[in-house]
């Protein structure tokens, strides 16, 4: 299934132009950037960087991120430090337009004034201005009409600044700021109402960072203790613990913003996610996985070279099998994503990223169902089956999100 390739070369193990971990003390208002992820959403090209134009499927339609260079005709180089504010806390342009809650504006309300005019400051003045015209969004009239965002607002969105929590340590209330707000964690990882908005937005709604499935991956149940303290430390900061790694729209967050966090928070991230009492996640009554002759094979031909024929995998290396969260969910498209596109770590200053290859053009539907059943009932893993028809749908789901490895 998984052989893992070493870039001979990666460009200086992580690329030159990556930010330095040093930041923080150059720049607070860089930081603050890369705790919220900016140049992922907000980069196109990389010959653009922050110039906008990176496309977001919804159900409506395609909408584009917008160029937060400081150039005055495209960019945001018009705005003042009060108008900026605003579009990060309340979600309206300069202009007066409703901006969609694809921008997580819901999340960075909770920021403080401090950190948002730092953030202003790094963008208006160590941004390189690029004049790239904002591209429209491709949903219909009247569905792009965006005064309906009022109502929104009016029923989903609360612009409060965080507030600390009596009888919590800081390091605590320090975690809890930056996973509710700067770094966002509820837009993936807390599940969607009716219309599309998180259903919590702090840990005093069990909904909140429950788990939830978008743009065609899985956002795990990040609560409680499921994983350690240093092993989710260093998924953050590298994309791989002793025992797993991190794929998809994950490794891109590592990549351009967890890499770049201090220890001290990525430490104080680990204490609240910890804290958080674990939900028992909703599973639908399905047959669970069984192993098969021709899975056995498959794995044997596919997958064992790398991960062993005990599926424990290399240490930092290559992920553990048994006991993988992402092998046992009961949703499987994350699982999915990678037997058919393939994966990578991410890339992260000192690190050489590792790869597998997919195998959606080697083994048909009824193969890969097979394959993955065989490893979600092996080794003491238990699981629900995947079907053939699961395989095909996900198919589709890459297609039309274009996911890649």
């Amino acid at each position: 299934m998984i052989r893992y390739i070493i870039y001979i070369v990666y460009i200086a193990l992580g690329c030159a132009t990556l930010l330095t971990q040093q930041s923080l003390a150059a720049s607070p208002g860089r930081y603050i950037a890369e705790l919220g992820d900016c140049v992922a959403c907000h980069t196109q090209s990389a010959e653009q960087p922050l110039a906008g134009g990176k496309p977001f499927p919804t159900p409506l339609g395609t909408i584009y991120s917008t160029n937060i260079t400081p150039d005055k005709e495209h960019g945001i180089g018009s705005y003042t430090a009060e108008e900026f504010i605003k579009a990060l806390r309340q979600g309206v342009a300069k202009d007066g337009h409703h901006l969609y809650p694809a921008m997580p504006y819901t999340a960075y309300a909770k920021m403080s004034d401090a950190d948002l005019r730092s953030l202003f400051d790094y963008l208006q003045t160590d941004v390189k201005p690029l004049p790239v015209a904002n591209k429209a969004s491709d949903i219909p009239w009247p569905l792009s009409v965006r005064w309906p965002l009022a109502i929104w607002n009016a029923m989903f969105h609360d612009d409060e600044r965080f507030q600390s929590v009596a009888g919590k340590s800081d390091e605590w209330n320090r975690g809890a700021y930056l996973v509710q707000g700067a770094s966002h964690c509820g837009s993936c990882h807390t599940p969607r109402g009716f219309s599309m908005q998180e259903k919590a937005l702090t840990e005093s709604d069990e909904h909140y960072l429950s788990g939830s499935e978008l743009d065609g991956w899985y956002a795990p149940n990040i609560r409680g203790e499921k994983y350690d303290e240093q092993a989710l430390i260093a998924l953050l900061k590298t994309g791989r613990s002793q025992h797993l790694s991190v794929a998809g729209t994950m490794a891109e967050m590592v990549t351009h913003s967890g890499q770049y966090f201090t220890d001290g928070d990525l430490k104080s991230i680990a204490i609240y996610l910890r804290s958080l009492p674990p939900v028992q996640e909703e599973h639908t009554t399905q047959t669970v996985a069984k192993i098969s002759d021709e899975g056995k094979a498959s794995y044997a031909m596919y997958c064992s070279t790398c991960h062993g024929a005990d599926g424990k995998g290399s240490d930092y290396i290559i992920p553990a099998l048994t006991n993988n969260p992402a092998v046992l969910e009961s949703n499987p498209a994350s699982l999915l994503n990678v037997i058919l596109s393939g994966a990578a770590t991410p890339a992260t200053k000192g690190h050489i990223p590792y790869s597998m290859p997919g195998y959606s053009q080697i083994m048909n539907d009824q193969q890969i169902a097979g394959l993955l059943n065989t490893v979600r009932a092996s080794w003491g893993n238990k699981a629900s089956e995947i079907k053939a028809g699961d395989v095909k749908k996900q198919r589709a789901v890459q297609h039309e999100k274009k996911i890649t490895p």
